[in-house]
């Protein structure tokens, strides 16, 4: 099964895996899907299997291995019908999987929310070496106390260029600050959903463009360092 949000004349087709421990139907998921349709991209989201499994029984599921969950993820990229340009991503494990999968795909390029760099607490576990091979752009956008990889961490990974990063200040894997901050989850969401929208839109500009195809774009503490 899969969600498809409706929009007014699409520019892109974004489709969306869920976290672990949350399906397509989550709160950030639903705001996910609902902001980027007013940034003119549709989005498909679904649940791997074991989430069906899960709400079927109306009992939690632990998630498949990686290489089923991949296999899901192109099954349900096989199955969209659009002409739009396609970029996969997903929160959490689900942007794992599509990070894994996107240069076999079809896809122009990725989004992560809250990419889980390591386990919470195991540092030295990482799970990056795939990207360091990426042909395609990679957004990742991450909390800066996120346990999965703060700042400081993901900062001395050293990653290639291929992948663009939005750290959101104080926030933790689910985006959310604290009071003293002075900034909200919301906030959060929103800037993420923003940049991430200005990130495809790039992509798109560089099929057309060698000019734009060509520059790497980063982004850190809620706003564009280069390429705004």
């Amino acid at each position: 099964m899969t969600l498809i949000s409706e929009v007014k004349t699409p520019i892109a087709q974004l489709v969306l895996a869920h976290g672990a421990g949350a399906g397509m139907n989550s709160d950030f998921m639903a705001l996910a899907a609902k902001l980027f349709a007013q940034q003119h991209i549709q989005v498909t989201r679904f649940d791997f299997e074991y989430m069906q499994k899960a709400v079927a029984l109306d009992r939690r599921q632990p998630p498949d291995r990686m290489p089923k969950l991949q296999a899901y993820y192109h099954h349900v990229i096989e199955g969209i019908d659009s002409s739009l340009p396609l970029f996969i991503g997903g929160k959490s494990m689900g942007g794992r999987v599509a990070s894994m999968i996107l240069d076999a795909s079809p896809a122009l390029g990725g989004i992560c929310f809250g990419y889980p760099f390591h386990p919470p607490g195991k540092a030295d576990k990482l799970r990056t070496e795939h990207l360091y091979t990426l042909g395609k752009p990679l957004l990742v956008v991450q909390g800066c106390r996120d346990t999965f990889g703060t700042q400081e961490e993901v900062s001395e990974y050293a990653l290639p260029d291929s992948i663009r990063l939005l750290f959101l200040e104080d926030g933790d894997h689910s985006f959310k600050p604290r009071k003293k901050s002075g900034f909200s989850q919301a906030q959060h969401i929103i800037q993420a959903i923003a940049t991430s929208s200005e990130f495809i839109r790039q992509i798109i500009a560089g099929q057309r463009s060698s000019a734009v195809k060509d520059k790497t774009y980063f982004f850190q503490h809620n706003a564009p360092i280069e390429g705004s």
